[in-house]
């Protein structure tokens, strides 16, 4: 069984880590270069940065918080949001980070998977989906992919947009659910296991740990049997540690990283 990974999740705008509910009521949470110094101290596998400002300022910005992070921190760093060409991936893999993920531009022009794989290697791609249940209650479960920080309902299936992407490039998923986003309640375990059986790549789950155990469904076989739990609020906001949550898993049976 591959070991399972615990990746801290960094919302950027304007060069602060900030924290929401459902992408509203954003709040500040910190420096992302101390939070990056603290969680890779405590033992994260990987951390993920996602630019949620809507300027390339914000993306200027970010970029010199990578170059920051990257001169401290050797595990890998994910760079996402305001990422819409293969230059942009470019801009990104230079300033240090290792794989950059993508959302409203690959809804948009889907190419762009296969152009940066292309240039970087399917590893280094990663198609974010924030994705949002549709379906009315009594009928079969259905999630549609959202556009624009959740703001924009595509209209595409979230199951079959995630075949999509991975025949095109896409090398990794992360599986936003904006119901659950920042709610504590729990991700969405039904949407991530469906995800993960569609695809053969890996999947992380995003959006909604409020505690231990729900990190630990969402990583056994028999809850998400995701392959990565990203983990925000609970971090930014002191709740737990990486090492509690690792300590925590392995004691349920989870095989995670040291």
């Amino acid at each position: 069984m591959l070991a399972k990974r615990i990746i801290p999740c960094l919302d950027v705008d304007d060069g602060r880590v900030v924290k929401g509910i459902k992408f509203e009521g954003i709040k500040d949470a910190g420096d992302p270069v101390e939070l990056a110094r603290c969680y890779n101290e405590q033992g994260a596998d990987e951390l993920t940065f996602l630019d949620i400002g809507a300027s390339y300022k914000s993306r200027d910005t970010l970029m010199e918080v990578v170059r920051q992070v990257a001169r401290e921190v050797f595990i890998p760093l994910c760079v996402g949001g305001g990422i819409r060409t293969v230059e942009d991936m470019r801009l990104a893999m230079n300033a240090g980070a290792d794989k950059v993920s993508v959302c409203t531009a690959a809804l948009r022009n889907p190419a762009l998977l296969t152009e940066m794989a292309r240039a970087y290697g399917s590893q280094c791609v990663v198609l974010s989906i924030d994705a949002k249940r549709v379906s009315e209650p009594g009928e079969a479960p259905r999630w549609h992919a959202f556009a624009k920080g959740g703001r924009e309902d595509t209209g595409i299936d979230a199951i079959q947009w995630a075949i999509e992407a991975v025949r095109l490039g896409a090398g990794e998923i992360l599986l936003n659910s904006i119901d659950a986003d920042g709610t504590g309640a729990g991700y969405d375990l039904e949407l991530t296991r469906r995800v993960g059986e569609a695809v053969p790549v890996p999947v992380i789950a995003s959006g909604g740990a409020g505690n231990l155990d729900q990190i630990v469904q969402a990583l056994i076989p028999e809850g998400g049997n995701a392959d990565a739990a990203l983990v925000a609020s609970m971090l930014h906001f002191g709740k737990t540690t990486i090492q509690e949550i690792k300590t925590y898993a392995e004691q349920k049976g989870v095989v995670v990283r040291w």
